[in-house]
């Protein structure tokens, strides 16, 4: 369960590794810098509180994590749900939903659920992906136009309508400045893809904002300078009405985290050649998040561009992103100072561009094309995020997609009714019939006063109202009745309670019932209830031939 690959990553360390990790981290720490600042302060906190995150999360998730080269920290993931805690309830509150986040991360570990997370559907993942993706581009258009709007709501609809209130307020260098980090962080990748856009963006328009003392707002002018150091910030206030009115909140900045950090995982997998934990990831995580929540840090998460830069340049051992968190660390005490030059529309345009590079725009065009159903629960997700709130996004997103999931399952699970001759003659079933040498097609004859129900799918509650219309069909009650379950791989409780009905139903009416071709989880749910002893074993057969020769004895009898 709890497996961190620390403890395996090491073994035949080199110096020629431990030259590549030390280079990968560095390069890693230099794109941390700008992007832990930019989503502090997107997400309502202080430039200082990302860099601790990324310093905190990096070396915890190093240490105790289930990848050999996972880079955690603050990304824009939680820039949506962050700000909007931080509004309402001010940092002691993000504080507080970060902590039981952790906590909740942990149980998700213990409890073995890393590999559940990967049954959320796709259409959800990429409908709020998109949708905080919409919601940064729109929180950020303040800042890349100088207005300067610490105090702006949470809400994208209430952003909009004050970005029109406060038009007259457009500050036009401010505006230029966004506009050369933006040309310059997305066409960088065309001179060089070794050194961060973003870091040259934000060094060609500071330099002159600081040497030329430009009118522009900095993070100085709106966060004053920064502390050279970590801060103890310790556990927040806590009271049992905040917990609970903050705990819809922290489940999803736990399953951000989880989705995020194993999606990471995963691609990474590929790139060195390894296989992550998925327990000992989220358990990782978990700390990460409470211990940078101590110190005064964000939610936190695997974040992919680092990890992968991470891999991409030689990084195969934990020793990368510890390395990349001490280059933070250094970077915050010695020229901590001067980030306060950095213009907020600087941090903007480069988020701008993180936005948009996370939004799945051409995966929406593509399932546009797919199941109506699956494009019904995108758009669904999608909209409630932009509009509303991601925490009621993801759950109407998930009990959407249930539902749709329960529909599909039915309609493709079917219930045939096979039943013989009531004038005495015998009707006939044709069938494929396996044998250890051979496989041949078989016409089995159904005797009269005998009824095969052929199911077909899971026997789930989804079906069991299909099946129940299916015989409410049959006119008059057969002598025996023939269950043929040998295409049913799963069956749930409603499923069980419809078996026994029809036991009870059989027996009340001095008829008999036999089931047919039971497989395994079947098999088992049936012994567990009991029904497996109350139906018989005589009367449970492997195949169809000794079914229908168990349906004559029974009439015989």
């Amino acid at each position: 369960m709890f497996q961190p690959k620390s403890l395996t990553a090491l073994h035949g360390y080199t110096r020629r590794q431990l030259g590549r990790d030390v280079t990968s981290g560095v390069i890693v720490g230099v794109i941390a810098v700008p992007l832990s600042i930019a989503v502090a302060v997107a997400s309502g906190v202080s430039p200082q509180q990302g860099l601790t995150t990324a310093i905190i999360a990096g070396v915890v998730v190093a240490l105790f994590g289930g990848s050999r080269v996972q880079v955690s920290g603050p990304t824009g993931t939680f820039i949506v749900i962050s700000y909007a805690i931080a509004a309402q309830y001010g940092y002691d509150g993000l504080a507080l939903a970060t902590i039981m986040a952790a906590l909740m991360l942990v149980v998700m570990g213990v409890a073995g659920l890393g590999k559940v997370i990967q049954f959320i559907p796709y259409p959800i993942v990429v409908g709020f992906t998109s949708g905080i993706a919409t919601v940064i581009l729109i929180s950020q258009f303040g800042d890349l136009v100088g207005m300067s709007l610490p105090d702006a709501p949470p809400g994208a609809v209430e952003r909009i309508a004050r970005y029109v209130q406060e038009l007259p307020r457009i500050r036009p260098l401010d505006t230029l400045v966004a506009a050369v980090t933006i040309a310059v962080t997305a066409g960088w990748k065309h001179v060089s893809r070794r050194v961060p856009g973003a870091l040259v963006a934000i060094l060609v328009v500071t330099v002159p904002v600081a040497l030329f003392e430009l009118p522009v707002v900095t993070i100085g002018s709106r966060f004053g300078a920064l502390p050279r150091t970590l801060e103890w910030y310790g556990l927040p206030d806590a009271s049992l009405p905040l917990i609970q009115e903050l705990a819809v909140p922290a489940f999803t900045i736990a399953l951000l985290c989880a989705i995020e950090s194993l999606f990471t995982a995963l691609v990474t997998d590929g790139m060195v050649g390894d296989r992550h934990e998925s327990d000992t990831e989220l358990i990782a995580e978990g700390g990460a998040n409470l211990l940078a929540a101590l110190f005064g840090g964000i939610p936190a998460s695997g974040a992919i561009a680092r990890t992968a830069t991470n891999a991409k340049n030689g990084g195969r051992t934990p020793v990368a992103a510890i390395t990349g968190a001490v280059f933070v660390f250094v970077i915050l005490a010695a020229l901590g100072p001067l980030a306060s030059f950095i213009p907020l529309a600087a941090l903007a345009g480069v988020l701008t561009v993180v936005a948009w590079n996370m939004g799945e725009w051409r995966t929406l065009a593509a399932l546009a094309r797919g199941p109506k159903s699956d494009m019904t629960v995108l758009m669904v997700t999608y909209a409630l995020t932009v509009l509303i709130d991601l925490a009621v996004a993801i759950q109407v997103g998930m009990v959407l997609a249930a539902l749709l999931f329960m529909r599909r399952m039915s309609v493709v699970s079917d219930v045939t009714v096979h039943t013989g001759s009531h004038d005495g003659a015998a009707a006939g079933l044709t069938e494929t019939d396996s044998s250890d040498e051979e496989v041949s097609a078989v016409e089995h004859q159904i005797p009269e006063d005998v009824e095969i129900y052929e199911i077909d799918g899971a026997l789930f509650f989804g079906v069991a109202e299909k099946f129940r219309n299916t015989m409410l069909l049959i006119e008059r009650r057969p002598r025996v009745r023939i269950v043929r379950m040998r295409n049913v791989t799963a069956i749930d409780l409603t499923g069980l309670r419809l078996l026994e009905d029809l036991v009870n139903d059989s027996r009340h009416h001095g008829n008999h019932f036999v089931l047919s071709g039971l497989k395994a989880q079947p098999e088992r749910a049936l012994r567990k209830a009991g029904l497996y002893n109350a139906i018989g074993e005589e009367n449970i057969t492997r195949t169809l031939r000794e079914a229908l020769a168990r349906a004559e004895q029974l009439k015989q009898e």
